[in-house]
């Protein structure tokens, strides 16, 4: 039965982190440069950072209920616990907070595009920062996939 726990550990780390740096440096980025209507390639793209962010949320939740499982109290002293919860707070913060804000947005620009609106620049700073959570999550991700490595 600790094998399989153990497999899931690396499973959760290869595709919660793998899956942030393909969609948000990859896809993303090929979505806006190949597509001409910049509109689709945002719609897109947000659809894939809410999956991905959902599949963060459960990819952390099982970290931290492993690292607590095997390691106890004592998961609390790991520098791997703490970068985990801070990914899971970054992408609860990104989902459930900064994203509705954005969606609002979008929906008081109808029946224009967002960017094409008076709402450009609040819409901008808001993706801005989104962009900023993401990108933090991402190098936190270094962390995890070290640490991990590492057996820690």
């Amino acid at each position: 039965m600790r094998f399989i726990a153990d497999a899931l550990q690396s499973i959760a780390v290869t595709l919660w982190v793998g899956g942030l740096w393909v969609i948000g440096l990859v896809v993303a980025p090929f979505l806006f440069h190949t597509l001409a209507d910049r509109a689709q390639a945002g719609l897109l793209a947000g659809h894939l950072f809410t999956a991905m962010a959902y599949v963060g949320l459960g990819c952390g939740a099982y970290l931290l209920l492993y690292r607590l499982a095997i390691f106890g109290s004592h998961a609390l002293s790991q520098l791997l616990f703490w970068t985990v919860l801070l990914m899971v707070a970054l992408d609860a913060a990104g989902q459930f907070g900064v994203q509705p804000i954005m969606a609002g947005l979008k929906q008081q620009a109808l029946p224009m595009e967002v960017m094409e609106s008076i709402l450009r620049e609040r819409f901008a700073a808001w993706h801005g920062a989104a962009s900023v959570l993401y990108l933090i999550e991402c190098a936190l991700g270094l962390i995890v996939v070290v640490e991990h490595g590492r057996g820690r």
